[in-house]
């Protein structure tokens, strides 16, 4: 089997749901991608968490600017920091009785606790990379930003010469890329473009009978603790297949 490189390029989102720590566990290189438009109603800046017995609730980091046009690395929060005592205690009161409901709590509050600063992106960066440590991918993915590439461009071509710069052979994406990826573009470069292939594995949620698999990686965490990486089961989709697999 030759040596591959495998890059996947995302915007930063709030503790994100599992597909998106199946897509880190296989990368080799992930590169923050927040030197592009805030989209209104994304994930970046909220998530859902399950409620007991039924429905969900965003969890949402407020912003104190949302000007049409601004890039995720400029959002800020609100100065005074109430919004992370808010999260701490909704999500304490959420999850009390979970098995490792402890565990959980204590990722949130390292990743709200470690700065001051109001650049919302610190803080879901951070998150991303204390959770990815905490299910053991560290030692096998590196974190980059890739603002400090310093590479113009938009769209496909950019993310392209992204994954040249840094000696990629493999983009792996989730399923919004087939609305705009030139995926003849990479096969010409002799990149080989991959998208997820989500397998929502159920696991154990304590507080439901019937399993949710859209919310947060916290829900997976507060349930299983040090046993969550064994739910995770990334598997993948050469671009061709993919596109014909609906």
């Amino acid at each position: 089997m030759t040596d591959q490189t495998v890059v996947v390029i995302s915007q930063p989102m709030l503790f994100p749901w599992v597909g998106m720590f199946e897509q880190i566990m296989l990368s080799d290189i992930f590169l923050f991608y927040e030197d592009v438009q805030f989209s209104k109603g994304s994930f970046v800046n909220r998530v859902q968490i399950l409620l007991p017995e039924t429905g969900s609730k965003w969890l949402t980091i407020p912003l104190n600017n949302r000007s049409l046009g601004i890039q995720i690395e400029a959002l800020e929060a609100p100065a005074d920091g109430a919004w992370k005592a808010q999260h701490l205690e909704f999500l304490k009161q959420v999850y009390q009785h979970a098995p490792y409901g402890d565990q959980m709590l204590a990722l949130v509050q390292e990743t709200y606790g470690h700065s001051d600063t109001p650049q919302v992106s610190a803080y879901l960066k951070y998150g991303m990379m204390l959770i990815s440590d905490y299910l053991g991918m560290s030692p096998t993915t590196r974190f980059l930003n890739a603002a400090e590439l310093q590479i113009g461009g938009r769209s496909s071509q950019r993310v392209l010469d992204i994954v040249k710069a840094v000696q990629g052979t493999v983009y792996l994406t989730a399923h919004g890329a087939r609305n705009y990826l030139d995926h003849k573009a990479f096969e010409d470069s002799g990149i080989e473009v991959r998208y997820m292939n989500y397998q929502k594995k159920p696991y154990p949620q304590f507080h439901r009978s019937h399993f949710e698999a859209s919310v947060s990686i916290l829900d997976l965490i507060a349930n299983l603790g040090p046993q969550s990486s064994m739910y995770l089961q990334p598997d993948t989709l050469n671009w061709k297949e993919f596109l014909n697999h609906d």
